[in-house]
């Protein structure tokens, strides 16, 4: 494919089906810098952090965005990876920005490694899936306790949110029902009286940062966010293109532009560059139009980031005025799939389920040992338990013996 007839292409194949999509699936990403805001708050990161920080996502993830499409003319939306924006957030307090940022780029210069060597199967066996979504299951676990917790002091509010969330996503199918649930919650802070005057409109763009090498926030946080980039995001986002009738997805394509992009992406004050999961369940649905157009939705998704991500300060000022349990709650909703789909892919396979306990455990604990972080030892650990308890399971195992499954 080539990028030179890219805007002829798109004015030809544009139309109400892959607009709307596209509409819907821009919204939907615009929406997911709660859980950055959420993530950074409970962090206690500064606010102009978490502004630019969110900010950077939707401008260079946007600019990403409208490539991939415009290229291979497939519904291939990019945005970031969210179990890296948790791990971002909470290691940036124990290991410092710049040396988190330099994990980013070692984490995106394995993952353009692993794309361009197309060595993502032989990854996979060493790390199964079961165990690095035990792992996130038990990293995203507290948010999911904190969406809960309100309705024990604010049931009222609490149960307003969620439920504007559920019936939305029952009755409106083509608006967020994240979007749904925070207007919901606005409308009754402002009917009962909360002060959100001190809103405040501001223009920002991404801001320039020289990482650090840090070996320690490389173990905690680099390791598992390329184990993430290589095993998780891409293989989502990838199966969701081929579920939809895709025959050729360039996945090791993918896994290597996003590791460009999360090169990229350490130098302004971002964590990574990846397909982006649900907005591509969205820009690849039949909602979208017929096959040979649904990519067009992918790059209307993209320029919405573009467009938007200057003025996102007037989001994070809106979420910085409201309770805190207003964050909790929204950034539970944001998560639940997500917690749901990781659960699902950790325990329902009856493969690796010892291990895939032992990562959710502890990666659920917060443990630091000689200094580093849960999410290194839940994957350690729990490969290890895999070993010793289910080394059945291992794709090598199943191969260790070829003379006597070829006599079978």
């Amino acid at each position: 494919m080539s990028l030179r007839h890219a805007p002829k292409a798109f004015l030809r194949d544009l139309n109400g089906d892959n607009l709307s999509a596209g509409l819907v699936a821009g919204i939907f990403g615009l929406s997911a810098g709660v859980i950055h805001i959420s993530a950074g708050t409970a962090a206690g990161l500064d606010s102009s952090f978490i502004m630019i920080w969110v900010i950077s996502y939707l401008m260079i993830n946007g600019l990403f965005g409208i490539f991939m499409p415009a290229y291979y003319r497939l519904p291939l939306p990019m945005a970031n990876s969210i179990p890296g924006a948790l791990l971002f957030a909470a290691v940036i307090p124990v290991v410092g920005l710049e040396a988190a940022l330099g994990a980013t780029l070692i984490a995106g210069v394995i993952s353009l490694v692993a794309g361009l060597a197309g060595v993502m199967k032989t990854v996979m066996r060493l790390m199964p899936m079961p165990i690095v979504m035990g792992m996130v299951a038990g990293m995203l676990l507290s948010f999911g306790l904190n969406m809960v917790r309100p309705l024990e002091n604010a049931i009222v509010p609490a149960a307003i949110m969620i439920l504007a969330f559920f019936l939305s996503a029952r009755l409106i199918r083509k608006v967020p029902p994240l979007i749904v649930s925070m207007l919901a919650g606005i409308i009754y802070l402002m009917a009962t009286g909360v002060d959100l005057s001190g809103i405040q409109a501001t223009i920002r763009f991404p801001e320039f940062i020289v990482p650090h090498f840090s070996f320690s926030a490389f173990l905690t946080y680099g390791l598992p966010l390329a184990i993430i980039l290589v095993g998780m995001e891409t293989p989502a986002g990838v199966g969701l293109v081929k579920g939809m009738g895709y025959k050729e997805v360039p996945a090791n394509a993918i896994t290597a532009v996003g590791g460009l992009g999360t090169m990229i992406s350490s130098f302004f004050n971002l964590h990574s560059t990846c397909i982006a999961a649900p907005m591509t369940g969205i820009c690849s649905s039949p909602e979208a139009g017929t096959h040979e157009k649904r990519w067009v939705a992918a790059v209307v998704a993209g320029a919405i980031f573009v467009v938007a991500a200057p003025f996102y300060g007037y989001v994070v000022s809106l979420l910085e005025a409201t309770p805190r349990y207003f964050i909790a709650i929204i950034a539970g909703l944001a998560l639940m799939r997500v917690i749901t789909s990781a659960m699902a892919i950790a325990f329902a396979g009856k493969k690796h389920e010892m291990g895939a306990l032992f990562a959710f455990l502890i990666a659920a604990s917060g443990i630091q040992i000689l200094e580093i972080g849960a999410t290194f030892w839940a994957l350690v650990l729990g490969v290890l338990v895999s070993l010793i308890f289910e080394t059945k399971d291992f794709e090598f195992a199943s191969t260790a013996h070829p003379l006597k499954k070829a006599g079978e």
